[in-house]
């Protein structure tokens, strides 16, 4: 890949992010655990992981909020931490929990925070006003922020982010406290930043926000587990998927779930969906017919096209006690190299 062989504080590198042997510890607890990361400039770039798997942890070192224990960070073309403050005017941040000031109007924190990027009187106010249409705020400008609701405040809070025109965008899981109709509007909003060219960097836990990025990257006890464009993330898993259709899918799902072959059976109404161990895919339909068959269960097996959930369960729920990342033999999937589609708060 052209980008590795490029120094790490060069300006004109295609990459927004490269970080290499990204670690924090925490006393005895390794939150990060020498994480490899690349993140194309003009791309949204998603972070899925179950909670506690190092997510927030990774965003603020990257973003120069927190000193990592070991490792090197290059943003932007700058040098983190070393170089964080001459990053911050240069990068946007949103996190989950709302974090503008609830005794100010929608404008009045608008203005405060294009105060505090140092923008000129004249571009902020012209600024504000492009936001506060743009994000559907104008009639609610004079309101304080406090009294908005979920989907209004998480708008007011990605134009907080955008003020100063980063060029790129740290969010930490923007989109949980609101609905699927405010959720598919950020969505939007966030394809029209990257289409203008900003960079965004997005953590999320639903997995239909994961299916819209670019690239993804899972995080699982700190370790990055899979990397790549999500279509091909779930190509990989051909033949290990299938669907069960029966009458009796609880008495399948136990029959399964007792066979070596068979790492997880999830259950969608009367359907189950199951995904095979990787080295279990040969003749998979017949095996699995013969062990409901064996069980006394009727039911008709075939194959179906993985998704991003079976991804997730691949990467992050093996075998019990055994680590993809501990046997040299399983690869690490890491899709796509080189290729590309295409938490605003307190100061």
């Amino acid at each position: 890949m052209a980008a590795e062989t490029r120094s790490m504080d060069n300006p004109d590198s295609p990459l927004a992010i490269r970080a290499r042997g990204l670690t924090r510890r925490f006393g005895e607890l390794v939150a990060v655990d020498h994480v490899d990361l690349d993140v194309p400039r003009g791309q949204i770039h998603g972070f899925l992981g179950p909670n506690g798997s190092g997510k927030s942890t990774t965003i603020r070192m990257l973003c120069g909020l927190l000193l990592p224990t070991e490792g090197e960070i290059n943003v932007l073309g700058l040098d983190i931490p070393r170089q964080s403050e001459t990053l911050r005017r240069r990068i946007g941040y949103m996190t989950q929990r709302f974090s503008l000031f609830e005794d100010l109007s929608v404008r009045e924190n608008l203005e405060f925070l294009a105060a505090v990027q140092e923008l000129p009187r004249d571009r902020a106010k012209q600024r504000v006003g492009e936001l506060l249409r743009e994000y559907r705020l104008d009639d609610r400008a004079k309101q304080l922020a406090g009294t908005l609701s979920g989907g209004q405040k998480q708008r007011l809070a990605l134009a907080a982010a955008i003020i100063h025109e980063p060029e790129l965008l740290f969010l930490d899981e923007p989109t949980s406290a609101v609905d699927p109709e405010s959720r598919r509007d950020f969505w939007d909003k966030l394809f029209a930043l990257a289409d203008a060219g900003t960079s965004i960097l997005v953590s999320t836990h639903y997995m239909d926000e994961a299916e819209r990025c670019h690239r993804l990257a899972i995080l699982d006890e700190g370790r990055l587990v899979a990397d790549g464009p999500p279509q091909q993330l779930a190509e990989a898993l051909g033949g290990r998927t299938l669907r069960v259709d029966t009458d009796a899918p609880r008495r399948a799902q136990k029959a399964l779930l007792g066979s070596g072959s068979v790492q997880s059976v999830a259950q969608v109404g009367n359907v189950l969906r199951v995904l095979l161990h990787r080295a279990q895919v040969e003749d998979s339909v017949a095996r699995v017919e013969r062990r409901l068959a064996d069980a006394g269960v009727d039911a008709k097996v075939s194959t179906v096209a993985p998704n991003l959930e079976d991804v997730f369960v691949d990467v992050t729920h093996g075998e019990p006690g055994h680590r993809r990342d501990d046997d040299p033999n399983i690869p690490l999937p890491q899709m796509g190299e080189g290729e590309g589609d295409g938490e605003g708060g307190k100061p």
